[in-house]
């Protein structure tokens, strides 16, 4: 039997004492929950998630059998601690490939990393003490923010608004906010939004952190995909090594996303410190698959085949939603669609936010998305969905179009 003193011990960054009493239930927790209910009540029925975050589909074949290969070798079986010549070396030919980044040092300014999720979580150590503050924009992905205040920091949100395009105002940041602010967290293309910054943008980053003395960490895990545009490095821009580091993430450009394998580039100070923390933190990505990650950066156009998948499912997406009567457009970059969501019904019932539709879509026609009330209210559609081929990836739009027809919203 447990003995009842431990729930004494829990840190109270975790929650202390009430750790695991609380009632608060997480939105992502609501929709497994909304999705079980739903099964549960419309046996037979198919439930299209629209809401996966994560690449439908396996790793490319030569990169599987590149890790059945070096997987085999002896040499592989220890420790890769910081990581292997190899891999830094295939991270600075992939960004001069696709980005045009040059005068990357694959010795001092690359390091690998188990996902770019334990980068953005380790990084704080590097940075952050107790009353630091860090600026994180809304909505996001929140891991990095969350690991600074277990620090003791602050974290100051900049909404991302569609009156601002979805980038963050850098004069609306308080100044006693950016004299405390040690870093800034920007995630371009952006999730959920879909949206790019392009260089005017960056340019004007880059100057906000040198003013405040800030660095900047960009989370470019979804860089290589865009639309109708060239995939963007903020490393390409002079200065930007001064101020920052990027993190690009194998995971969403190579169908790699449980073989946990990213890089952090740029500052060489700041990609040391990280690289000391995560010297602390973990030994190192198995050898064989940091190897088969080099053929996959080194064959960087595999990335072209999965564009054009998530491009085709994107532009059947907003066809049918536009259909509908909802605002949206193709996105830049990413595979989600970020939609405003309707007041409610036609002579029916009204939404107050979007975790309300999201959880009436899933219960009521069997179609999972994400919500996000942090600026607005908005749901999130993906274009990861599971599709055996092109004919059942038709047959399933087809499917939303028509669940999603026989709603009558009012915008």
């Amino acid at each position: 039997m447990e003995e009842p003193y431990i729930q004494e011990l829990f840190a109270e960054r975790i929650g202390g004492k009430k750790f695991g009493k609380e009632d608060k239930i997480y939105k992502f927790e609501k929709i497994k929950r909304a999705k079980r209910e739903a099964l549960k009540n419309n046996p037979g029925v198919e439930l299209i998630d629209l809401g996966v975050g994560e690449p439908d589909e396996k790793a490319f074949d030569m990169v599987i059998d590149a890790l059945k290969r070096e997987a085999e070798k002896p040499e592989n079986r220890g420790y890769a601690d910081n990581g292997i010549e190899e891999f830094k070396e295939a991270a600075v030919r992939y960004l001069e490939n696709v980005f045009g980044v040059k005068g990357i040092d694959p010795e001092t300014e690359v390091v690998h990393a188990i996902g770019s999720k334990s980068a953005l979580a380790m990084m704080p150590s590097a940075f952050i003490n107790p009353g630091d503050m860090v600026i994180m924009t809304v909505p996001g992905y929140p891991v990095f923010g969350t690991h600074a205040q277990w620090y003791g920091g602050i974290v100051y949100n900049v909404m991302l608004t569609k009156e601002n395009s979805f980038l963050p105002d850098f004069n609306s940041i308080p100044l006693e906010v950016c004299a405390k602010a040690k870093v800034m967290v920007l995630n371009y293309p952006n999730n959920p939004t879909g949206v790019c910054a392009d260089e005017n943008f960056y340019h004007r980053a880059i100057e906000f952190a040198k003013k405040h003395k800030i660095l900047l960490v960009i989370d470019a895990a979804y860089a290589a995909l865009t639309y109708n545009r060239k995939p963007f490095s903020f490393l390409s821009l002079p200065g930007a090594k001064d101020v920052g580091v990027e993190i690009h993430s194998l995971s969403k450009s190579f169908n790699m996303t449980g073989w946990r394998i990213a890089f952090v580039a740029g500052n060489m100070r700041a990609v040391q410190a990280f690289a000391m923390v995560k010297d602390n933190y973990d030994s190192g990505q198995f050898k064989a698959i940091q190897k088969a990650g080099v053929v996959a950066l080194d064959n960087y156009y595999l990335t072209d085949t999965i564009k054009s998948k998530y491009e085709r499912r994107l532009k059947k997406l907003v066809g049918t939603l536009q259909k509908l009567g909802f605002e949206v457009k193709m996105p830049e970059g990413t595979f989600y669609l970020y939609v405003e969501i309707p007041k409610g019904m036609k002579g029916g019932r009204r939404f107050k936010n979007a975790e309300e539709f999201s959880q009436f879509l899933i219960k009521e026609k069997l179609i999972s998305t994400v919500p996000w009330d942090d600026a607005g209210h908005f749901v999130r559609f993906s274009a990861t969905f599971e599709a055996k081929d092109v004919d059942a990836e038709g047959r399933i739009l087809e499917e939303v179009e028509k669940r999603l027809g026989e709603l009558q919203f009012e915008f």
